[in-house]
């Protein structure tokens, strides 16, 4: 059975405004169909783990402090750092640092005039997402087969 009422999406959609091309359409692209190139994502990325990296800072500024508090402070702060969401939470801020310093690094080949073709601004991008899992990955192969997973916590 038909109202007359159309619905409130396709109204929206059948306006005239400003933010529409004549056709009809949006002038921007719908972040549900738009694909993100690599480069858009590392620089999301490498603020987004700069956030991260204070964040981490501020809590080390926390375990130092409970560190000098004593042994009832520090045991305190080890139990809820060597939980599986303490531990989660060091692994992410691990992978932080080590993305933030090579993208870093490739900000510095840039200053350098170099890296800015489509080709290798893309390579270069993917090399950082590669190279911060495997230095992650590596650093804590080695924190692990050092005995300080859990010895540290």
């Amino acid at each position: 059975m038909v109202t007359g009422k159309k619905p409130v999406a396709a109204s929206i959609f059948d306006q005239k405004s400003t933010h529409m091309n004549p056709n009809g359409r949006p002038l921007s692209p719908h972040l549900s169909i738009y694909r993100w190139p690599v480069t858009m994502v590392s620089s999301i990325l490498h603020r987004a783990t700069g956030i991260a990296m204070t964040v981490g800072f501020i809590l080390f500024a926390f375990w130092l402090a409970d560190a000098a508090a004593g042994p009832d402070a520090y045991a305190a702060f080890a139990g809820a750092m060597g939980s599986t969401f303490g531990r989660i939470l060091l692994v992410g801020w691990s992978w932080a640092f080590f993305y933030h310093l090579a993208n870093g690094i490739r900000h510095l080949v840039w200053d350098t005039g170099r890296g800015f073709e489509k080709e290798q601004a893309n390579a270069s991008a993917w090399f950082v997402i590669i190279v911060s899992i495997i230095l992650t990955g590596l650093f804590w192969v080695q924190v692990t087969a050092a005995g300080l997973w859990g010895g540290m916590l």
